[in-house]
Parts: C-alpha cells; structure tokens; sequence
C-alpha cells in the first residue's frame, strides 16, 4: 500500500494517479475537518477540485492508523519538511521516504534528501522530482519525471510501485542532481516571471532561461552533481515548464514583481529561500551566480526589477 502525506494539489495528484491503477492509496492530511471534506466530497474541493478520487483512493489525518509498510511519498513543502519527519521520526523509520518537493531548507542548507537522511537515518530516502503541473497529472495527461536514489536497488522498485500509465519515471542514482535541478530552477522562474512582468519580452526570457541554466550547471557540478542529470528532466527540463508557464508558483511570483503587484502570501514560493541558500553557497565555493543573486536581492526588496535586469545587461562582455 502506498501513502501520500500532505493533501496539497501535488500531493493529492500523485494519489488520484496512483489509485487509478487500482492499488490501495492512503491520502494524508493534517486537518482532520479537511480529511472528513475530501472523504465526503471524494475530491480535494480546497486544493484540487474537479478531480474526483478513484475508488482505491482512501483518506487519513491520524498517523498511528496510516499502513505500517509500502512507499511513503512526502508531499510536503521544503521549508516544513524537516519539522514533519522529526514529529513523525518514529512511525518513518525504515521505510522507504519519497520526497516530492523542491528547494533548499534555508535553516540548514540541505536538500530534501540529505534532511530525510540526517532526521530519519534509518529511512530509505528517494526524491520524485521534473516537469509536472498537479491539475495535468490529476487529469491523466502524459508526465515525465526523475526518481532519483542513491540504491539503485530500492530505486528500481520505487520505480515499478510508482509508475502509472500517465506518469512515467526514469531513475537516477545521482541525488545531488536531481536535488538542485528542482531546486534552482525555481529561482530562475521567479527572474523569468519578474522579466515579463516588467515587459522586456520574451526574447530577454528566453536569454534569461539560458544563461539561468548555465548558472544551474555551474553550481551543480561543483557540489558534485553529473552533467547529464542537469540536462534531463530534473534539470532542464523542469526549467522550461516553470520558466514558461502561469501554473508555476514561482513564475507567477516573478511577474508580480514585475508588474508591482502584491502576491498571495499564503502560497509557497520555494525559490525565494532558495535564491538566499544559493547566494550563501555561492559566495562559500567562488561560483558565479548574478542571476541567482538578482533574485535574492529582488526578493529581499534590495532592488528593482529594472534596475536589477539593467545590472545583468551591463555585466562585462566574455565567451559563451
């Protein structure tokens, strides 16, 4: 049996994939009033609606009654992670931990993997990362994704239980990878967003994804990731979707800044404190980052968007 934790939009497609295939699906929510919605309604009215749950799809708000073994995916924001597997650390251990968000943990500088690791060391931690869009993987449409953990062993069984006929996973052994893919492209969506917002075009954006991505590869490589993770569907590919389109968070955040807009702040932006940790890794391994840096500066109300674009434009002139 598979459970889901976290009854967000991603989490909640993942469960309503996975639970059309007919095996049993536990959803859980913290909210136990939101768990009593969803059981009622048989959809996430809240977070997901127009999604009804299959059959094989049941909810849960009490940790102790969840199944006591089969894949456990965290769907559970980067900057809430940690607090969620040291509450639950006893009822986790040994089990096999799928995280499925993105980002940097700002208060540690870890991934999702490395904080499954260090809160949970018993646990067997995979990341389930890539292009994807919860309201495309509720609707059946075609997905691509990363499943990255370092066993290949446990990964090519995660890879079989996870898989559905809309959602296909290729694994990787290369953690670190896939970690920052997910993890930096949301900063460079959120510059992407401000470039368009202010009406520089898509020209600039597209100059901005490019020169974004070598910064990506930059880093990545020098924190030991492998070249061609960087270039598939946690890396690049996950860039282009977030980078071009108005159902990602980051994106949407950019073009508010763009456009002097105030942005909801009860969504989750997970590039804003990925922009700050990238900023301190940067500086700490000499890498070059004036994207990356823009954005934290950004975020941080430092500058403006034109005036940090004009910045970028009057760097100094070098080789691709």
């Amino acid at each position: 049996m598979i459970t889901v934790f976290g009854a967000g939009a991603f989490g909640t497609s993942l469960a309503i994939s996975l639970a059309r295939t007919g095996q049993p699906v536990v959803l859980w929510a913290r909210n136990a009033e939101h768990a009593s919605e969803m059981q009622a309604d048989r959809e996430n009215k809240r977070r997901l609606a127009g999604a009804p749950f299959p059959v094989a799809l049941s909810l849960g708000d009490s940790f102790a009654d969840l199944p006591a073994d089969g894949p456990c995916l965290l769907a559970v924001p980067m900057q809430k992670l940690r607090s969620f597997l040291t509450e639950h650390a006893q009822g986790l251990a040994r089990r096999q931990l799928v995280a499925t968000c993105k980002g940097i943990d700002l208060q540690t500088g870890l991934g999702p993997i490395e904080t499954i690791r260090q809160v949970v060391p018993t646990a067997l931690p995979a990341l389930l990362t890539g292009p994807s869009f919860a309201a495309d993987i509720a609707q059946g449409l075609p997905t691509a994704l990363t499943l990255a953990c370092s066993d290949d062993t446990v990964g090519h069984a995660l890879q079989q239980s996870l898989t559905t006929p809309n959602l296909r996973l290729y694994r990787t052994t290369d953690t670190t990878g896939a970690e920052l893919g997910g993890a930096l492209k949301n900063v460079i969506a959120i510059a992407c967003g401000a470039c368009i917002g202010e009406g520089m075009g898509d020209s600039a954006r597209a100059a901005l994804m490019t020169r974004g991505f070598a910064e990506m590869q930059r880093l990545a490589l020098r924190k030991g990731a492998l070249p061609e993770t960087l270039t598939g569907l946690s890396g690049f590919g996950d860039l282009v979707l977030t980078c071009t389109s108005e159902l990602s968070r980051n994106y949407r955040f950019g073009l508010a800044l763009g456009r002097q807009e105030v942005f909801d702040s009860t969504i989750t932006v997970e590039g804003v404190p990925t922009a700050k940790a990238v900023v301190a890794w940067a500086d700490a391994l000499n890498v070059d980052m004036p994207i990356c840096a823009a954005v934290a500066a950004l975020s941080d109300g430092k500058t403006s968007v034109a005036e940090a674009l004009q910045a970028l434009l009057s760097r100094p002139l070098k080789e691709e």
